[in-house]
């Protein structure tokens, strides 16, 4: 293994010619001294010697590179069957590489600036029909205290579409009985008030009095859901119990806890929620994401768009 700092990149490359070869060898000099780990390093040099080669075979330097040129070689990699994330992530390393340059006056701008990253695809996890749900939820059994604890935490995730990372932090001065609310801890600290059903209030209710209390033996510990020594749940623990309720409900397909989520906020517009109202219970800062999030089947909107459109 080499030493810490030790990285150089494609700079002694007989392949590459001497303004690449300068440029490559000025932009790791400057990581280096922004204390760039080496494995990041690496990594830039291997795309950057890409893009040099690129230049070399059209007789084109680094300072002569334009935003045309950047575009041209981002379709060259899309074209040789790289997907979208590596073309967006080797686009990244040469805007910053000229961002270097520009910064140390061997250019005057950045072209990488004008050469807009491919969209990634979104990956949105599967949503379980209603009676999928349902069957995964009731068939949980309640015949142990960590059963029972399994079916309070899964009716919550779906009841109030929380993120895992949510569920986990929960304390059991989170709910409310009397208002049916839980106070939920989301991304960057924000904090919201989320509706949980009947559904949900009468597993918690069953986890609270017949199930927690024998897995605690700490009773300073204020997690709601704990493991069967007592401690708070880990995000972790969530997918692998899930796992084992979806496999026992025989639900093909994966189904992970961002999926519950997905569902709740699709069965709530299937519902005729409205989109903000959904935005707000999910905790998304912007109704963009929302949207994203919220994709429903076109057969569905044909639908709604026959029974709602007076000219349908």
């Amino acid at each position: 293994m080499q030493p810490a700092n030790t990285y150089r990149m494609e700079t002694t490359n007989p392949e590459l010619s001497e303004p690449w070869v300068e440029a490559l060898t000025a932009f790791d000099r400057d990581l280096s001294t922004r204390d760039a780990a080496e494995r990041t390093r690496e990594a830039y040099g291997t795309d950057l010697a890409q893009l040099a080669r690129w230049g070399d075979d059209r007789e084109l330097v680094p300072v002569e590179m334009t935003h045309k040129d950047l575009r041209l070689y981002a379709a060259h990699l899309g074209e040789s069957g790289m997907s979208k994330a590596t073309v967006a992530r080797k686009l990244a390393a040469i805007g910053a590489f000229y961002s270097t340059l520009v910064r140390l006056g061997r250019v005057g701008a950045n072209p990488a600036e004008l050469v807009p990253a491919p969209k990634r695809e979104q990956h949105l996890p599967r949503v379980l029909d209603q009676d999928e749900a349902a069957a995964l939820l009731d068939r949980i059994p309640a015949r142990t205290p960590l059963e029972v604890r399994d079916r309070a935490l899964l009716e919550v995730a779906y009841s109030c579409g929380l993120r895992a990372e949510e569920i986990v932090s929960l304390d059991c001065a989170s709910l409310d009985f009397d208002s049916e609310r839980i106070r939920v801890e989301g991304k960057g600290g924000k904090t919201r008030l989320v509706p949980f059903g009947e559904q949900a209030r009468d597993a918690l209710h069953r986890y609270l009095d017949r199930a927690r209390g024998s897995l605690v033996s700490d009773p300073d510990e204020v997690a709601l859901f704990v493991s069967k020594s007592g401690r708070r749940l880990h995000s972790s623990d969530i997918r692998r119990r899930l796992k084992v309720w979806v496999d026992n409900a025989a639900i093909a397909g994966g189904v992970s806890p961002h999926a519950l989520r997905h569902s709740f906020a699709t069965h709530l517009l299937q519902g005729g929620a409205d989109l903000r109202a959904i935005q707000e219970l999910l905790g998304h800062s912007s109704v963009s994401t929302t949207q994203v999030y919220t994709k429903v089947e076109p057969s569905w909107l044909k639908d709604q768009y026959a029974k709602s459109h007076p000219r349908a």
